[in-house]
């Protein structure tokens, strides 16, 4: 399973390692890639529900624009 997320509210390197950090912690994930210069990070690992993945991101202080 491979999911894109599109954030927002990423500024700098320090919120690329928080959105990191929060993405690795969902059991099931194998890698995560989060692009500043896109706002988006790349998610890949078991089938993981997007509810799952949005809290996530929002719990570290971002907003989730789209999930695909």
């Amino acid at each position: 399973m491979k999911k894109v997320i599109i954030i927002e509210g990423m500024s700098c390197n320090h919120c690329v390692m928080a959105v990191k950090n929060a993405l690795s912690q969902i059991e099931g994930v194998s890698h995560v890639d989060v692009e500043l210069n896109n706002n988006r990070a790349i998610v890949e690992g078991e089938i993981i529900p997007d509810e799952i993945i949005k809290e996530k991101i929002e719990e570290a202080g971002y907003d989730v624009i789209e999930i695909k």
